[in-house]
This record gives structure tokens, C-alpha cells and sequence, in this order.
């Protein structure tokens, strides 16, 4: 890894809480991953198994009865919540559907009555295109905002950012996580993407996400690619570590699982509920987050890919998690008394 990698991982590490005796459930960290349809179940699998394989307390699945079956038998190990409502089929010779099923702001209020439990939400891995289910989404996005809370989102619910800028825009703690596509279709919609054209060919390859990330008001958005970089349009971070090179669908549910893990150790940083041996300062440690969650999963990926090779596939990184954070950041443990 280049210098500048190693310093900023150095750095990631101070955010990391150590295993001690005195912490009680939950303390290290609670994220709900709110996606899951009936034709998309993987996707908040896999961002909710990395977010716990990295170490948080309780990982949490918010997402349809359908979908809530299927997810509960991939593990026991999460919390699976079927509250979510797609739109009653137009093909149904009969509605069972009640009005308050099919009203989003209904749907959505014992969603936003959980995430009081929880430090840091997910949004869009295997949400799919369903209004409902958009419209639902909205209503959380807006909710999660008014508590402050820190927020992933991917996938689909790029697409309500695409619509609706203003949903995030000027939220400094907001993550995107776009693919190439979802990248060009937000600096369409947030009428940039003749500026990052131009960049493309004349500036340095951090303009374009440094170009979004400004539009966007400070929220520090992820372009994906060979490097990774990270900007809020203040701050620039470039990801250099190597990754594995197949492209399986579902390596980017990953990265948002672990980005949601960092940023849950970033309240127990600031909550002080151990004594950090460095000194890093809060307007930092939403970067040094994406950071860490970006390092993870590219280096879960080299690991899988060294394994499979072209076979490869989402859950292979899944299975590297742990391995990936020894690598990275080794025993954190040992920089304290766990007895303390």
C-alpha cells in the first residue's frame, strides 16, 4: 500500500474500540439495513453480515414479509424485521391490501420507531423500484435526517436521490455509494455532469466525485473503480489498496455493511466510552469511516479473489471480513488493559 494509505489506515485505527470487559451489548455499535424484496434477498444479506462480521453489536433487516422468510434462513444471526410494504399487484383479481398497508407514511412509522435503536442505517441494498417501497424509503430518509443519524445509501435508493436532491443534499452525514451508472445518473440530476465531463479530460481523477460531492452540498459520496475515492467537496481520499478483479454483483452490499460499522464506532469514539490513545477530530471522522469501510472491502476482495479466482461471488467476501480486518488494522486489543 502507498504512504499515504498506510498513514490514513493509522489514523482509521484510532476509531476502532477495543474489546473490553466493561462494554455492554450494543455500545459497539447497532445498524439496521433497510432493502429486501421479494426478488432481491442477498443484497441487505450481505450488508448486514459484513456490518456484524466487522464487529458491531446487532445488525438489523428491515424488509418485506416476503422477503423476511428467505433472509431469516440465511442466518440466525440477524434481526429481521418484515415492515416493509410493496405496491398491492395490479394483476390481483382482489385487493387483501389494507389503506394503511398501502399509505408510506404509515409504513414507515415503525420503521423510523426502530431506528431510535440503532446508530447508523443502511438504505437500498435489494430494494428494488417499487413506489411503495420508494416512497416509504423517503419518509425514513427524512426522519433518520431530523435525528441526526448517520446514513448509507446504495442501489436503489440512489434513485430518490436522483429525484429528489434535496433529500440529502447539504447533510453532512450522508454516504452514496454509487456504481458508474448511479454515478452519471446523480450528476445528471444534480445538473453537473457536463462539468464532470470536462473533468474527466482535463482534471485530476479525484474532480468528478469532488464535483458531485460539492453539488451535493458536503455529502461525502464514493466513486468506485480501480482506486476508490472518497470527497465531501472539502476532503479527498484515494483507496488505492488492490482488489480482487471479478466483478461480481454484490461486492458493493460490502461496503456499505462496513461503511455502517465505522460509522457506528465513530458515536462510540465520541461518546468516549473508552480511552482512545489518539486524538482525532469530529469534523474527520465521517471520511476516516468511509475510509476504513472502503479498505475492508477492497481487501476482502483481493483475499476472495486469490481464493476463487474467476468463480467468485458476494458471499466469498463475506467469508473474508474478519481476515481483512487483521490484515488492515491487527489485534487493536493490544493497545489496552481490556480490563479497563
Amino acid at each position: 500500500m502507498s504512504a499515504a494509505t498506510k498513514e490514513v489506515l493509522g489514523r482509521v485505527r484510532q476509531l476502532i474500540p477495543p474489546m473490553l470487559e466493561k462494554f455492554h451489548k450494543g455500545q459497539l455499535g447497532r445498524v439496521a439495513v433497510i432493502g429486501g424484496s421479494e426478488d432481491y434477498t442477498g443484497a441487505p444479506y450481505f450488508s448486514a453480515m459484513a456490518s456484524a462480521r466487522l464487529g458491531c453489536d446487532l445488525s438489523h433487516v428491515i424488509c418485506t414479509p416476503t422477503a423476511a422468510t428467505v433472509i431469516k434462513s440465511y442466518s440466525p444471526n440477524l434481526m429481521v424485521h418484515p415492515l416493509m410494504r410493496s405496491s398491492p399487484s395490479s394483476l390481483s383479481s382482489f385487493n387483501t391490501e389494507s389503506s394503511d398497508e398501502t399509505d408510506p407514511s404509515h409504513v414507515a412509522s415503525p420503521i423510523i420507531e426502530l431506528l431510535g435503536r440503532c446508530h447508523v442505517v443502511v438504505i437500498g441494498p435489494g430494494l428494488g423500484r417499487d413506489p411503495l417501497m420508494q416512497e416509504t424509503c423517503a419518509h425514513v430518509i427524512r426522519a433518520a435526517r431530523e435525528k441526526g443519524m448517520p446514513m448509507v445509501l446504495d442501489a436503489d435508493a440512489l434513485l430518490l436521490v436522483a429525484k429528489d436532491p434535496s433529500l440529502v443534499k447539504g447533510y453532512g452525514l450522508a454516504v452514496l455509494t454509487p456504481n458508474v451508472v448511479e454515478f452519471g445518473r446523480l450528476t445528471k440530476a444534480l445538473g453537473v455532469d457536463e462539468e464532470v465531463k470536462e473533468l474527466a479530460e482535463k482534471a485530476g481523477e479525484t474532480a468528478k466525485v469532488e464535483a458531485l460531492a460539492k453539488a451535493l452540498g458536503g455529502v461525502m459520496v464514493v466513486q468506485k473503480g480501480a482506486k476508490d475515492h472518497l470527497s465531501d467537496g472539502k476532503t479527498t481520499f484515494t483507496v488505492d489498496l488492490e482488489g480482487g478483479r471479478k466483478r461480481s454483483g454484490g461486492q458493493g452490499d460490502t461496503l456499505t455493511g462496513s461503511i455502517a460499522t465505522f460509522l457506528a464506532w465513530r458515536k462510540a469514539y465520541l461518546d468516549g466510552i473508552w480511552e482512545a490513545w489518539g486524538k482525532l477530530k469530529e469534523e474527520e471522522l465521517i471520511g476516516l469511516s468511509v475510509f476504513g469501510g472502503s479498505a475492508i472491502t477492497r481487501e476482502c476482495s483481493r483475499l476472495a479473489f486469490a481464493k476463487k479466482g474467476r468463480s467468485l461471488q458476494a458471499s466469498d467476501l463475506t467469508d473474508e471480513v474478519h481476515t481483512a480486518f487483521l490484515n488492515l488494522f491487527g489485534d487493536v486489543d493490544e493497545d489496552v488493559d481490556p480490563k479497563l
